[in-house]
């Protein structure tokens, strides 16, 4: 699924926390906030779309899921922190080439036909996170059980998939059907991901030696050899030119993404405009990691995963022609369902460590909303979405919200801002208030009446919020006329 991904290192952000993050950007797929305990996870398991049954371990750990609310075409649960501190997000989708796809194909569904028997696919977007979040107790150990089942089932789509806990960040990449890869991400980094291949290097020899930052299928460097797949020159190894793509349509459609965001987390480093640039929107070197200058909070990976190219030529919203306006996929796109930075916060209880920022429709205009995932049940605003529009739930109004003042930018803007900040402010104030409270008494279940503390908060700022597009919309409809137009 389109989708952009960012990986911050628990030295680079500004409280010692890891954080994953990552938009989902569906066809509009409705999306809701929900919690699954292991009485609820099934023994076995059978994809919609691709058939495969794959029987799972006993004892699954609670965990919180963004599946689809219609679930025609299976669960896509799409990201999740479970009871042990572990957050996933799966997956982004990623470009590879025919050389890749042509030794090792992808494990497609074959149907039955002419008496021969149906052939499962392997797995995918649909069914990983289900898969894999409530078995695992470390970020390490996601990377190990998905690289097993894609070993062994493997899978129809090329994606990437993150895993964070307290002190690592891990990030896997398909490569053609069942092979993989798999790096720690270096602790003082951020990692963009925008739907392409992103690993620019890796150590084949620790991968294949002590292990500590690099995994990988086992027979990965025969696979290598034996395909003539090495495009590399003067013994670099560099994986993006082996595994995946450089087409014209990444150009306009991924590396932009990547410019932009390395352009906020690097704008001294790297000169990102101009005859001299390091790097265009075009460029195909544009880092997969960037030290960035100054630490990050989750409202920096807020604004990344909401952009637009503001500041740029290229911003859609921009209110004169620029020539180029428009020219690139944004980041903060209008058909995303749901997006998340999953927070894993050092020195605390497990029970307390986690906190899943969620905000659904267009990141350019929701806003982004604490919970703690360690509860038996989700609010109402954030878990019960049907397909009908209601705003009587987070998704629906904020993409009703999205939607209004998407045709009139320039005059909602300061209010989505407003919007923007009282969440993330009001937010805060609960966390800590909570927090605090929590490590006082050791009550855990003190994290239920946050969390609906927290969905009142939202529903009131986002209704306000709500109000006051819808006034600017009114007041700018094309059919307006008073008596004194005369």
């Amino acid at each position: 699924m389109p989708c952009t991904t960012v990986l911050v290192g628990r030295k680079a952000t500004n409280d010692g926390s890891t954080m994953i993050a990552r938009t989902d950007d569906g066809h509009f797929d409705v999306k809701k906030l929900t919690v699954v305990e292991p009485e609820e996870q099934k023994k076995l398991y059978k994809s919609v779309l691709s058939h495969v049954e794959i029987e799972l371990p006993d004892e699954p750990l609670r965990y919180t899921a963004c599946p689809s609310v219609d679930p025609k075409d299976g669960i896509w649960a799409a990201t999740g922190i479970n009871a042990a501190g572990v957050g996933m997000t799966a997956t982004e989708t990623i470009t590879s080439n025919p050389r890749v796809l042509a030794a090792d194909p992808l494990v497609e569904l074959r149907e039955a036909r002419d008496g021969a028997p149906e052939q499962p696919g392997g797995i995918g977007e649909e069914d990983i996170v289900v898969l894999v979040l409530p078995y695992i107790r470390s970020a390490r150990e996601g990377v190990e059980r998905l690289g097993a089942l894609l070993e062994k089932y493997g899978t129809y789509e090329s994606n990437g998939v993150a895993f964070n806990d307290e002190n690592e960040v891990w990030w896997l990449e398909t490569i053609g059907g069942h092979h993989w890869m798999a790096r720690r991400v270096p602790d003082e980094v951020c990692v963009v991901m925008p739907n392409q291949f992103g690993m620019d290097a890796f150590d084949l020899d620790d991968a294949f030696g002590e292990q500590e930052a690099h995994l990988c299928s086992k027979d990965l460097r025969e696979f290598i050899s034996e395909n003539a797949l090495d495009c590399n020159q003067d013994g670099r190894f560099n994986p993006r030119d082996i595994f995946g793509s450089h087409t014209d349509m990444d150009h306009v459609y991924n590396t932009p993404r990547a410019w932009y965001m390395g352009r906020f987390l690097a704008p001294r480093t790297y000169r990102w405009e101009g005859p001299e640039a390091d790097f265009t929107p075009e460029s195909d070197d544009i880092p997969w990691a960037f030290r960035p200058e100054r630490k990050l909070a989750v409202e920096d990976v807020k604004t990344l995963i909401s952009g637009h190219y503001q500041g740029t030529p290229f911003d859609p919203y921009i209110s004169h022609d620029t020539g180029v306006r428009g020219k690139y996929r944004s980041i903060g796109i209008n058909r995303t369902g749901v997006s998340s930075v999953c927070q894993i916060r050092p020195g605390l209880p497990p029970e307390l460590r986690g906190v899943e920022w969620i905000c659904f429709a267009s990141t350019a205009f929701d806003a982004l909303l604490p919970v703690y995932p360690n509860v038996p049940q989700m609010p109402a605003y954030l878990r019960e979405v049907t397909l009908d529009v209601s705003t009587e739930n987070l998704y629906w109004s904020s993409r009703l919200l999205g939607a209004l003042a998407d045709h009139d930018f320039a005059a909602c803007a300061q209010h989505i801002e407003r919007y923007q900040n009282a969440v993330a402010v009001k937010g805060r104030q609960l966390l800590r208030e909570y927090d605090a409270k929590m490590l006082a008494s050791g009550d855990w279940s003190l994290a239920s009446e946050a969390n609906e503390k927290l969905a009142a908060m939202a529903k009131e700022q986002t209704d306000y919020a709500l109000g006051k597009v819808l006034q600017v919309s009114s007041e700018h409809m094309k059919n307006g006329y008073n008596r004194a137009d005369n």
